[in-house]
């Protein structure tokens, strides 16, 4: 499974770049900003439309049937390639572009359909990470090696056998759907319309996904004027815009190992700082700074795009209730869609007035000019959110959270609010209404089912969790055994995080089965056993 979504990974990004490379040949930028928009405007589309069979049927039929569908679409643009028929070519790309947007929403609900245990949840996770980041660096060097040897038409056959290979790696695997039986989701046009409303009325949330939408359009622009750089500016074959995205790519890499440290700390200054830099290293590849300093400064346009993205990401995460995270990260998707086809429009329009350079220093201003209209204001907002370093910890201590990613740990733990409890006071009454999930952060809480002592617990464990997910009242009676501090977690967001991330969510179903089988009578209260599987 993994091994195909790495062969994905690498065609997905290898393709893309060897059509800019092909477009810019036939007709130079313009060609190539027009095809760059071409394949993304029905790839948007086409996204949320598909992405829900990946819950409502067994995710195996989405991606091998995905992986096939971008095979096809690469050999028809391979054979157009190479028999001179351009138009036919960039049809075949608009289509594997189109197929590509089954694949991550396959592979999430895929996952943890396969995972055997916690631990490998969380390795396959990892993995996923690395492959997308290292994606980008190998596609470029395997764009450079075969159109080196045997022309741009060699990219897109090799890259539709390597399609083939991931459909048949994946074919085999029988796996049921995560939500068979799931009621059609709320219509695009209504999640966007509340994504709209709410960003209409809070000023700071328009800041950050103007700031995103800027980064789109600067990373849109990048792919093309890597390019140009390398075939126009440093006078190189065909190849080297391989060479050079592989150099982007290997800053990206860098800047997703070391992200970690922006965790739980402010992010205003390093957003605003990534962001600078990402535009000093643009305009700095406009002075001609020859071979070596062109890789150089790519690789630190890469790792800055990277940091600032992670950054800002978080930033948007914290600054957003939880419970309508969603439609907000639903309408971030469109904007920054819309960001990359502007980003690939504003290239030739730039090269048309005054050539590369003035594209390079074009592009390079567009973070600085959104920066100059929102900075004082984004270091503001970062002021004012208060980052819940503590929260995020007992959060990362209970197995139920610990897949899920950053940014969504930071806002669950941003949701949370401290309740301290005197000895002697009930906390959960069985037979009540379950509207909050509880994480204990201090002391000792007894549990107990009609009148029956059944266990103690303590912090790194959690209670409440089971009457939430299964929608059923409280099945039994939590009462503080001494002094105790505990962290609330609202109905809502603790079922957007849970149910909103595929591992998580299978986790979660393993809790509420394990505890029903046995009764239900220690649905509100959990701790791992021997025979348990971790709970949260």
């Amino acid at each position: 499974m993994l091994a195909g979504y790495a062969l994905f990974v690498l065609t997905e990004y290898a393709v893309w770049v060897a059509m800019l490379i092909y477009a810019y040949s036939r007709g130079g930028a313009g060609a190539a900003g027009l095809v760059a928009v071409a394949e993304m405007v029905p790839a948007a589309i086409v996204a949320p439309m598909v992405a829900p069979i990946a819950d409502r049927r067994s995710p195996v039929l989405l991606l091998a049937g995905g992986y096939l569908v971008q095979a096809a679409a690469m050999a028809a643009t391979a054979a157009a390639v190479f028999v001179g028929a351009p138009l036919a070519a960039y049809a075949g790309a608009v289509l594997a572009a189109m197929a590509v947007t089954t694949t991550r929403p396959a592979q999430a609900a895929l996952i943890p359909s396969v995972a055997a245990t916690a631990d490998q949840l969380t390795a396959a996770n990892v993995v996923v990470g690395w492959l997308e980041a290292t994606g980008l660096a190998a596609s470029g060097l395997l764009v450079g090696v075969l159109i080196a040897v045997a022309g741009v038409g060699s990219v897109f056959a090799v890259c539709a056998g390597l399609a083939v290979a991931a459909a048949l790696l994946v074919a085999g695997l029988q796996v049921a759907p995560l939500t068979p039986g799931q009621q059609e989701a709320p219509s695009v046009l209504a999640g966007i319309g509340a994504g709209l409303r709410l960003a209409v009325r809070q000023p700071r949330l328009r800041l950050m996904l103007a700031l995103l939408t800027a980064e789109a359009v600067v990373l849109g622009a990048l792919d093309l004027l890597i390019v140009i750089v390398a075939i126009t500016v440093l006078d190189r074959p065909q190849s080297w815009a391989g060479y050079l995205t592989f150099a982007c790519g290997a800053g990206s890499v860098l800047a997703a190992t070391v992200s970690v440290v922006l965790v739980g700390r402010r992010l205003g200054a390093p957003i605003l700082g990534a962001a600078l830099v990402l535009s000093g290293a643009l305009a700095a590849l406009a002075l001609g700074l020859g071979t070596a300093g062109t890789v150089a400064l790519l690789a630190v346009a890469g790792a800055s795009s990277t940091l600032l993205d992670i950054g800002a990401r978080t930033l948007l995460q914290r600054s957003v209730p939880p419970q309508l995270i969603g439609q907000i990260f639903g309408l971030l998707e469109g904007f920054l869609m819309a960001g990359y086809a502007l980003g690939a429009l504003l290239v030739p329009a730039l090269v048309y007035l005054g050539g590369s350079r003035l594209a390079l220093l074009g592009v390079a201003a567009v973070l600085p000019l959104a920066a100059a209209a929102g900075g004082r204001a984004l270091l503001s907002l970062d002021a004012d959110t208060p980052v819940p370093v503590v929260e995020i910890a007992l959060l990362r201590s209970l197995p139920l959270f610990a897949e899920l990613p950053a940014p969504a740990i930071e806002g669950l733990a941003a949701a949370l609010t401290p309740c301290d409890l005197p000895p002697g006071t009930t906390l959960i009454r069985q037979g009540d209404r379950g509207d909050a999930y509880y994480a204990i952060a201090a002391g000792e809480l007894d549990v107990q089912h009609d009148g029956q002592f059944l266990r103690r617990c303590g912090r790194g464990e959690g209670v409440g969790e089971i009457a939430l997910l299964r929608d059923i009242p409280r099945t039994a009676t939590v009462t503080a055994r001494t002094a105790a501090t505990v962290y609330e977690l609202h109905r809502e967001p603790f079922l957007t995080a849970v149910l909103g991330h595929a591992p998580t969510q299978r986790q979660a179903n393993r809790i509420a089965d394990t505890r029903l089988a046995t009764g239900g009578a220690q649905d509100n209260a959990h701790k791992p056993g021997p025979d348990a599987p971790e709970p949260g």
